[in-house]
């Protein structure tokens, strides 16, 4: 199953929660610190440890966690730190806060984007990507650059789940499979 299938129902009851009580922002920036300690190496080593309890990973991913983000987590942060390690789906957090961070800006009324592309996109050519959006959309847009080198030319742009692939390295591997076919 895709990480972003199993992240939008956790997303999804997350942005609820939040939204409830009144604290999307601190939410926010939870999710932003256990992305960052989850996706680290070690952790990722220490967490697929058949040897450690699921007592000693929630323990160690919560001081982590509170170490990152500067302050406690809270009862509910806890849970989830805790039913994510139940459901071993400690892979998915990123995509968690991904999908969260989509929910919040449909809730605003606007949408979030991720450009990649080959080279560092200069400040005009950032700005017309992001009128383009803005006038195809009608909404408020926010665009979070990524370079690939691997692209060798032309952007990515992910709205979530949507992905336009206007790279070279795209048209090139199409091409490939045309010809592979035939």
């Amino acid at each position: 199953m895709e990480l972003s299938s199993i992240a939008k129902p956790y997303a999804q009851a997350i942005f609820e929660v939040a939204e409830q009580s009144n604290s999307v922002s601190s939410w926010s920036s939870f999710l932003s610190a256990a992305s960052a300690v989850m996706s680290d190496e070690s952790t990722k080593a220490f967490i697929a440890s058949p040897g450690k309890s699921k007592t000693q990973k929630y323990d160690l991913i919560a001081a982590l966690i509170a170490k990152a983000s500067s302050k406690e987590v809270s009862k509910q942060e806890s849970a989830l730190i805790r039913l994510i390690l139940k459901n071993d789906r400690s892979a998915a957090i990123e995509s968690i806060a991904g999908a969260f961070e989509m929910a919040v800006s449909n809730a605003n009324k606007s949408k979030n984007f991720k450009v990649i592309s080959a080279f560092e996109l200069s400040e005009s050519e950032t700005k017309a990507i992001i009128d383009d959006l803005t006038s195809k959309h009608k909404t408020t847009v926010s665009v979070e650059t990524k370079v690939d080198e691997t692209l060798k030319g032309g952007i990515i742009i992910k709205d979530g789940d949507k992905v336009i692939d206007t790279s070279i390295k795209a048209r090139v591997d199409a091409l490939s499979v045309s010809l592979s076919v035939n």
